[in-house]
C-alpha cells in the first residue's frame, strides 16, 4: 500500500494521478484533511482516509497497512516541524518501510528562511530510523506562471532575485519523480536534489512572458524591503511576504540553482521547458 499525504493539494493530486497509471487504485491511500474533497478519488477505488497534520490522533488509523508513505510538506510555514513530527511518529508506529519527504533544494546548507523547517524535518526523519528518501524539490515553475496577472497588468515582473539563476521545474515533473521513487526500488536512504534541466534568470523569464504576450514585460529588481512592501500591498500577510522576499534573495545567491540531473534521471525524460510552462499559463 502506498500512502500520499496532502493528496488533494496541487502536488498531491498530480502524484495520485501518476500513481494510478502504475498501480491499482486499491493499493493507493489518499490521506487528506477533508475526505469530502477526495470523493472523486474514492469513486475511482482509491482508499481515502482522514489525516490532519495538526491532529495527531487522526494519523494512526490513516497509516494502518501503509508500506510506503509520501509526506508532502505542510503548507503552514512556521508550524511544519511539529506537524511533520506527528507524521513521522505515526509512520514509525505503523511500521512503514519507506518514508519519502518533499524537502527543499539544498536543505542542509541553504540560508533561505524556508529551508529551516525542512532541515529540521530531515534530521527528525533520520533520527527515527525509518528508511527514507529526501526529495529536495527546487522551485515550482508555477510559482511564477500561476501569478502572471499583475505582471501583465502592469507590464513588469518584480522581485529581488537579481541575476540569480533559478532551475525550476513543474509540479508534474516533481510528482513524476515522487512516483518513480514510490514504485521503484533502490532508493532507500537517498537524497535527491531535484531541479529543472535549464536554469533562467528573472529577466529571462520576463523575456519569455513577453514573447507569449506579444508585448514587452520587464523585470524590475527591487531591494528586499521594497519587494516585501509590494507583496504586502497585494494582500500577502507580512510574515509570509518576508519569507518570499528572503527566498528571492536566496535565489540571487544561487540557492535555487542546481545541475545534478537527479530529476531528469528519476523521471526518465527532460524536465518541462520554461517556454512550455509559460505557454500553458496563457491558455488558462
Amino acid at each position: 500500500m502506498i500512502l500520499v499525504t496532502g493528496a488533494t493539494g496541487k502536488l498531491g493530486r498530480l502524484v495520485i494521478e501518476e500513481l494510478l497509471k502504475k498501480v491499482p487504485a486499491s493499493q493507493v491511500i489518499a490521506a487528506v484533511r477533508n475526505p469530502e474533497k477526495a470523493a472523486g478519488l474514492a469513486a475511482r477505488g482509491v482508499q481515502v482516509r482522514k489525516a490532519d497534520y495538526s491532529h495527531p490522533e487522526t494519523l494512526g488509523s490513516a497509516f494502518n497497512g501503509a508500506e510506503k508513505v509520501l509526506l508532502i510538506s505542510s503548507s503552514e510555514v512556521g508550524q511544519r516541524a511539529a506537524q511533520h513530527k506527528a507524521v513521522v511518529e505515526a509512520a514509525k508506529k505503523a511500521g512503514v518501510r519507506l518514508l519519502a519527504y518533499t524537502s527543499i533544494l539544498h536543505a542542509d546548507r541553504s540560508r533561505m528562511a524556508l529551508a529551516a523547517e525542512h532541515k529540521a524535518t530531515e534530521e527528525l526523519i533520520r533520527a527515527s530510523g525509518l528508511p527514507y528518501v529526501f526529495l529536495r524539490n527546487g522551485w515550482y515553475t508555477e510559482n511564477y506562471t500561476e501569478n502572471l496577472g499583475p505582471a501583465l497588468a502592469h507590464g513588469a515582473l518584480v522581485g529581488s532575485a537579481g541575476e540569480g539563476r533559478i532551475a525550476s521545474a513543474t509540479r508534474a515533473d516533481y510528482a513524476a519523480a515522487a512516483v518513480a521513487v514510490l514504485t521503484g526500488s533502490g532508493h532507500e536512504n537517498k537524497v535527491y536534489e531535484l531541479a529543472g534541466d535549464t536554469a533562467f534568470t528573472m529577466a529571462e523569464l520576463a523575456a519569455e512572458v513577453s514573447r507569449k504576450a506579444g508585448r514587452t514585460i520587464a523585470y524590475n529588481n527591487l531591494a528586499p524591503e521594497q519587494y516585501r512592501g509590494v507583496l504586502e500591498g497585494a494582500g500577502v500577510p507580512g510574515p509570509f511576504a518576508a519569507v518570499l522576499a528572503d527566498s528571492d534573495v536566496g535565489a540571487s545567491r544561487g540557492e535555487l540553482n542546481e545541475s545534478s540531473g537527479d530529476l531528469r534521471r528519476l523521471i526518465g525524460r527532460p524536465t518541462t521547458p520554461l517556454a512550455d510552462a509559460v505557454a500553458v499559463a496563457f491558455t488558462r
